[in-house]
């Protein structure tokens, strides 16, 4: 039997198991998937080899560390520095990255986008800020402090720390940090982020299965708005792709996966 796991800190909230075994008991397939609480990124990759998996999902805060562990990394991920997806091959530890076409695709509800602020600066805000600019949609990083937005300059993306940040118009505002996730907090300061969604035309929040905060006053503003479901629904579909082989089409995976949203 073949066994994955996610990896993350927290990660008891994940649906991942829930959506992986499902597709893997829809298609007769001996294998298992569970949850790996880890504190200590730099340990993803002897926990990988320990726990002898077959392949695994990477969830904050350790994308940029596990694309640091990989023996080698495939497609957009070596663009973006950030891995959330591992398989391991032929005893390697190859690393994807599926949460950039896994957000494109969870936004083409919100219409024609132009341009798209980004909170946060970790690995999820790297994979979306190259997704977005892909798309041909310019999109604005806003971090806290400088700390994190060394990659993102380098990149030549417009970055900005709130106490240099300046409100305009944004046609999505991005929230990709973990506020709200286990605490109550806001991703932005409250009168900020006010302003923010008074001139802006939608919102996303990348946390799924509650409403956060933010979210909360996302709707209070009347703004559209969705959750990180969908993509995380989107980006799982491809990461089962890629831990099968492609042995089986996307669309009977994602009809299985779809499924378990249900249960």
């Amino acid at each position: 039997m073949k066994i994955f796991s996610i990896f993350g800190d927290p990660v008891s909230h994940s649906r991942s198991p829930l959506m992986h075994n499902y597709v893997f008991k829809s298609l007769n397939i001996k294998a298992c998937y569970s949850r790996t609480h880890l504190s200590d990124g730099s340990r993803l990759r002897d926990v990988f080899f320990a726990k002898a998996l077959s392949g695994a999902n990477i969830t904050v805060p350790h994308k940029e560390a596990a694309y640091a562990q990989c023996d080698e990394v495939r497609g957009v991920a070596k663009e973006i520095k950030a891995v959330n997806t591992l398989v391991l091959e032929k005893g390697k530890l190859i690393g994807y990255n599926t949460d950039a076409d896994g957000f494109m695709s969870a936004i083409q509800s919100f219409g024609e986008i132009h341009n798209a602020l980004i909170l946060g600066a970790g690995g999820t805000a790297r994979a979306l800020s190259i997704a977005l600019r892909h798309g041909e949609i310019t999109p604005t990083i806003l971090n806290r402090s400088r700390g994190r937005l060394d990659y993102f300059l380098c990149e030549g993306f417009e970055c900005f720390e709130w106490d240099d940040f300046t409100v305009k118009p944004y046609d999505l505002i991005i929230n990709t940090t973990s506020a709200g996730l286990s605490d109550n907090e806001l991703p932005v300061p409250r009168p900020l982020l006010m302003e923010l969604l008074e001139q802006a035309k939608g919102a996303i929040d990348v946390i799924y299965g509650k409403e956060t905060p933010y979210l909360r006053e996302v709707k209070i503003s009347g703004l559209p708005y969705k959750d990180g479901s969908d993509m995380l629904l989107e980006q799982g579909v491809l990461a089962n792709h890629l831990f099968l082989h492609g042995k089986y089409p996307i669309d009977q995976i994602k009809s299985a996966m779809t499924r378990s949203f249900s249960l």
